[in-house]
Order: C-alpha cells, then structure tokens, then sequence
C-alpha cells in the first residue's frame, strides 16, 4: 500500500513478456554456380544430348535464326549475358555460322567454341573431313535429321516455292539456286528411325535434281563439346574476351 492507502500496481514484466532483442537479418547465402551450360541450335542439340553429363543444362536455340546471322548472335549474346553470373563455362554448340559467333564474350564465364565453320563438321566429326567432303565435290548440300526435323531446309523451302508460284517458275529458282549444286548428302549418325530420315533426302536430291549419296556421321566431336577436353579444336575465351576471327584462324 502507498502512503494514501492506494494500491500500486506492479507494472514489472512477467518474465515470459520480456523484450527480445532481435536477431540481424542474415545475409541471402549466394548460389553455387552451375559449372558447364551449353548453348546450342535446335538442328544438333537432340543430337548432342545422348552425350551430355546428367546434370548439364543448356539452352535451345532456333533455326531460323541461320538464316539471319546478326538476329543470332544477337540471341546468342542475350543468352550469354542471362546465364554468365551463375555460369563457370559456357559451351556454344555452333561455329563460326556465317561469323554470328564472332563478337560474342561472356563478362563471367569461359566461353568454349568450337573452331570450325558450322554444325555440318560436328555432325562428321571435325573440319578435316567436313573440308575433305567439300574438296571431293564442293557442289554439296547437307541434310542431318535435326535439319529435317527443323523443316528449315532447301527441300522443304523447294516444295514451298511450289506451292506459292507453281512447278514452271519453283524450276525455274531451282535451276538459278542450284546450279552448282551436284550432290546431296544425309549424314547418317546410326539413328532408330534412320530409315525415314534417308527417304526424305533420297526424294529431295529427286526434286532437286541432285545425286544422292549418304555418309555415316560420327559422334566423336559433339561428345567432345560436352566432355572435353577443349584442346586446339576450340577457342577458349576467358572472362570478358569478344571472340575475334583471328581465333579460329590460330593453329
């Protein structure tokens, strides 16, 4: 009792309604980065797949994009730029493709390259025997199942120049477009359904009045874009490097 003969009220804190002090935030832990990510078209990545480590990742890109070098390297970049922070390498499945690779750099990453002209190499396993095909016949054009499977390709367009302007004027292109064209060649890497794949091209050297001839591919250089090791068969660029021309021409 206070001096007034009122009661006091104890205003102290039961225990359990104690101030807490609080903890600081913590800090986001950052992710580890991915080790290894390919990027690669959409006519070799299936391809290529079968010899990927499990765990890799990689980005598809289309086709069409072939047909227009600046748009590719373009959405090569882009993608590049997305995936470099939490990226150690970064493996392009693509040549040179009419010079789309040349520019490109990764501010983060190694950037792997293969040093050669285009996918139709990879498919035969190096520039030596894609470069030896074209010395034997340089009239060539090349068809692989991921080309068929993309319908992006000369038969495919050939059958459509038909349709839009008839089979006197598609004749007409045909012989302007191909006329140093003798051979066209299916490489076959031992596909289950290789047989479809052949009939198609058989049909379109018919169409396009071209000899037909068909080569077995090997796997040896798209394990190698996966696997490694990435010796003088490819341009290695460090962190912040712009991949030059003068890359693919070293020895």
């Amino acid at each position: 009792m206070d001096p007034a003969g009122l009661r006091v009220t104890d205003l102290s804190l039961p225990l359990s309604l104690e101030v807490q002090k609080t903890a600081p935030p913590k800090r986001p832990v950052p992710m580890p980065k991915k080790n290894y990510q390919i990027i690669a078209c959409e006519t070799v990545i299936d391809e290529m797949r079968p010899f990927m480590p499990p765990d890799m990742c990689y980005q598809a890109i289309e086709p069409g994009l072939h047909l227009r070098p600046q748009k590719l390297k373009d959405a090569l970049q882009e993608v590049i730029d997305r995936i470099s922070a939490d990226t150690d390498t970064i493996i392009l499945g693509y040549g040179l493709c009419s010079m789309a690779v040349i520019g490109l750099q990764a501010a983060e990453s190694t950037l792997v390259v293969p040093r050669m002209d285009d996918c139709i190499a990879m498919l035969l396993g190096s520039q030596t025997n894609y470069k030896k095909q074209l010395r034997q016949e340089p009239g060539t054009y090349f068809l692989s199942k991921g080309w068929i499977e993309s319908g992006i390709n000369i038969a495919d367009e050939f059958r459509k120049t038909k349709e839009r302007h008839g089979s006197k004027q598609a004749e007409l292109i045909r012989q302007v477009m191909f006329k140093n064209y003798t051979r066209l060649v299916f490489i076959n890497l031992g596909y289950r359904d290789s047989e479809r794949y052949r009939q198609f091209s058989h049909r379109a050297a018919a169409e396009l009045n071209l000899r037909f001839e068909e080569i077995e591919g090997t796997p040896r250089l798209l394990s190698k874009i996966a696997n490694g090791p990435w010796d003088d068969e490819f341009v290695v660029a460090p962190p912040g490097h712009a991949i030059r021309l003068e890359d693919f021409l070293k020895k």
